[in-house]
């Protein structure tokens, strides 16, 4: 039941916060990412997951943050989507990995391309009081990938290990 809970409800309520930290700042607090790393802690025990599957659960996630801080060295993300992807792949394993990188590049691109376009148009005056609108149409401004991150695992969640553990499907 607790895992079903973690994976169901907190992973998500989770992702969904850092989702609307980073569209609203472009940042991701560390604690909503120390929050994922124990929240996951809870999961894998209460997933019961063997010792080896909890190493390569954790292999996955120290070689997402390696990736992760590589693509931010290169200036392509920044430090709170590095540590998210890092978070997420402790989460997914290697087993997702590839699809939830393939589900977030794909919407991470959709991002950047609507949010591209949409800043080539004017703001409406309705909407120019609002700070984090006035961020997130600056062309200086880098695109809030946190929210693809997020994204990518919804889209894939149902049909990831972690799901199955907990849900029993």
């Amino acid at each position: 039941m607790a895992a079903e809970l973690f994976t169901v409800m907190v992973l998500p309520a989770l992702l969904a916060l850092a989702a609307g930290y980073d569209l609203a700042s472009f940042t991701i607090p560390n604690r909503l990412q120390l929050a994922l790393l124990a929240a996951f802690a809870v999961y894998a025990f209460a997933a019961g997951l063997t010792p080896f599957v909890l190493g390569t659960h954790l292999l996955a996630g120290f070689l997402g943050l390696a990736l992760g801080f590589t693509l931010f060295a290169r200036g392509w993300i920044g430090g709170g989507d590095a540590k998210l992807f890092a978070a997420i792949a402790l989460w997914l394993g290697f087993r997702d990995l590839a699809a939830y990188a393939v589900a977030a590049s794909l919407l991470g691109g959709g991002l950047t391309l609507g949010i591209l376009m949409l800043r080539r148009l004017p703001l409406p005056a309705a909407l120019a009081g609002q700070g984090w609108l006035l961020r997130l149409h600056d062309g200086r401004a880098g695109i809030p990938y946190g929210v693809a991150l997020a994204a990518g695992v919804f889209v894939i969640l149902p049909q990831t290990e972690i799901f199955r553990l907990a849900t029993g499907a």
